[in-house]
């Protein structure tokens, strides 16, 4: 019988049980998505899930049933599961929701944004810059993601934030393939946001958001387009 494959970083860190098994297998599932491990178009094995995970079959069926509803896992008939791949539709609809979205966060943290927050959002940009200069794609989305959560807390917005949530993790998968080729220039834009913001041009540091977020959509697209989707 062939060995089950392993996957980096999960080999030796089964899965917390204090939450319903199937929850938790569900959400390190996405997270191996998101980063990377498990790649758009990979065959999901479940006993190979299983072992690597450290749980039974049976929370991983679950969780994969529940993943497949949520949009991150295709289950083809006779075939079984695969991690989903997403289309340039998909990522052009789900990416200008989050534009709209966070140009709000920016207008209204350029009203609220202390000194102390203002400080901040340079740590989480010189953050970024050092993920970039060690050419760490995983460091660039997640420092990326720390900065535009910050903006959004800024915003004093609680609705607004969550509705940002909601799509946080699928905007984080959608930047990883990207987050090298589109990392200096995006970088140089979330400086001029919070230069913007520093000094209270709500209406600028907006303008600026929506550019930025219109620029990472379009080249994202532009990505997606150029590599060949294999036939299910």
């Amino acid at each position: 019988m062939r060995e089950p494959r392993t996957f980096p970083g999960t080999a030796t860190t089964p899965v917390a049980r204090p939450a319903p098994l199937r929850q938790a297998v569900y959400d390190v599932l996405i997270e191996l998505i998101v980063g990377g491990v498990l790649q758009p178009g990979q065959h999901l094995i479940e006993a190979e899930l299983a072992v690597n995970l450290g749980v039974s079959r049976q929370p991983v069926r679950e969780a994969l049933l529940r993943l497949q509803s949520d949009g991150w896992v295709e289950l083809r008939p006779a075939q079984g599961a695969f991690v989903h791949s997403p289309t340039v539709e998909e990522a052009a609809q789900l990416l200008s929701v989050r534009a709209v979205l966070e140009t709000h966060a920016a207008h209204g943290a350029a009203q609220y944004a202390t000194g102390a927050d203002i400080a901040r959002l340079w740590e989480l940009q010189a953050a970024g810059i050092a993920a970039l200069s060690a050419d760490d794609a995983r460091g660039i989305v997640e420092a990326n993601a720390a900065l535009h959560g910050f903006i959004t807390e800024l915003a004093r917005n609680p609705i607004l934030a969550e509705l940002i949530r909601q799509v946080d993790r699928r905007v984080r998968w959608y930047y990883m393939p990207i987050a090298r080729p589109r990392g200096k220039d995006a970088w140089n834009e979330h400086a001029e946001i919070i230069d913007r913001i520093a000094v209270g041009d709500a209406d600028r540091a907006e303008a600026l958001m929506h550019q930025h977020t219109r620029t990472t959509t379009d080249f994202y697209c532009r990505q997606l387009s150029a590599v060949p989707r294999a036939r299910a």
